[in-house]
């Protein structure tokens, strides 16, 4: 309002000066009627965003305060960012894949280590949401202390072709975790929760075989991913070997403490998450946790994880595990692992 005030006496003082207007600026009020000016000139240009453009531009713009409580990201409905102490950085770790393998379960695991922070929901970035740019994608994570790894899921980056070569530009030092699970168990998982959302789909026979039961569809996403021979040969295009980990899918089931065990000797973290923190619920047929993150009451996964699969021919599946045969045998010799799925 002080510049307001300052700008309205101006308009008074001109409508005052009848007595001298068209004539010449002269005589010993000139300069003071020069000064009120130049005075009204500079109030009108520190009033905030009142300025040239030039001028707003080459001043800082203050730093927004730091909320105490989660916020939202406006770019990202429903990815919740953390605030408080630390730092936000690009993640030193990725669980790139794959989906139905137990990507959630191991996400949900890791978070109970008090040296991991991780986003929860999957931002997508590498291969949904590039465009954003990476201060956009950093601005979701979590902020770290020294010495507290940085991570997020997202287990389609896998079978995306861009996403190595982006994540390569984020950081060539990334450690990548790929959880895999036996291709036939998984097609089928996906197309459970498929059938979950849309119960009209066809069979599970009829989109994965072209006319009934002749060639393998690879052109179904859910057949598709399980080729993880042919997804490893583009990141390794990108990554040497030494910078991933492949977590089998089974054994995080049968023995999560043990394939946890195995991550945080990865990450270089100590092995703090140990079979202490789970039991094996039965009704569900997975491991839980004894006590979940920031709760004291154990945990399961949602509804969705450990849903009951579909009935499919035993014809149907002998075909896939045919088919899937060569393909494992590669992905065994490429890793240096052997899954035991044939």
């Amino acid at each position: 309002m002080a510049g307001s005030g300052g700008l309205g006496g101006g308009a008074g003082g001109g409508q005052g000066a009848g007595a001298w207007q068209g004539a010449a600026l002269r005589g010993p009020r000139a300069p003071l009627v020069l000064g009120a000016l130049a005075l009204g000139a500079y109030c009108l240009c520190t009033l905030p965003g009142r300025g040239p453009p030039a001028a707003r531009a080459s001043l800082p713009a203050p730093a927004p305060a730091e909320p105490l409580l989660a916020v939202r990201s406006p770019g990202a409905p429903g990815l919740p960012v953390a605030s408080g102490p630390g730092h936000r950085r690009f993640p030193q770790a990725l669980i790139v894949g794959v989906k139905k393998g137990g990507t959630r379960a191991l996400l949900e695991f890791l978070r109970l280590h008090p040296d991991v922070r991780a986003l929860g929901s999957e931002p997508h970035f590498f291969d949904r949401c590039y465009e954003r740019g990476l201060a956009w994608y950093r601005s979701l994570m979590p902020r770290t202390l020294d010495g507290q790894i940085t991570m997020e899921k997202t287990p389609s980056y896998f079978v995306t072709r861009e996403a190595p070569g982006r994540i390569h530009g984020m950081s060539p030092d990334t450690k990548l975790i790929v959880v895999v699970r036996n291709p036939v168990t998984r097609a089928i998982s996906d197309y459970a929760q498929t059938l979950s959302k849309m119960p009209g789909l066809p069979s599970f026979r009829a989109l994965a075989f072209r006319h009934g039961l002749g060639p393998v569809d690879t052109a179904w996403s859910a057949v598709r991913i399980g080729l993880y021979a042919q997804h490893l040969d583009n990141w390794l295009r990108f990554f040497p070997l030494s910078r991933f980990l492949f977590v089998s899918g089974e054994r995080l089931v049968s023995d999560p403490a043990g394939e946890l065990g195995r991550v945080q000797d990865f990450l270089g973290l100590k092995r703090v998450v140990t079979d202490k923190h789970f039991y094996f619920n039965t009704t569900k047929g997975f491991p839980c946790l004894k006590k979940a993150q920031g709760s004291s009451r154990p945990r399961c996964l949602g509804k969705s994880k450990g849903r009951p699969h579909p009935r499919v021919p035993e014809a149907v599946v002998q075909r896939l595990r045919d088919f899937y045969r060569p393909f494992n045998r590669k992905f065994y010799q490429m890793t240096g692992q052997d899954f035991g799925w044939d």
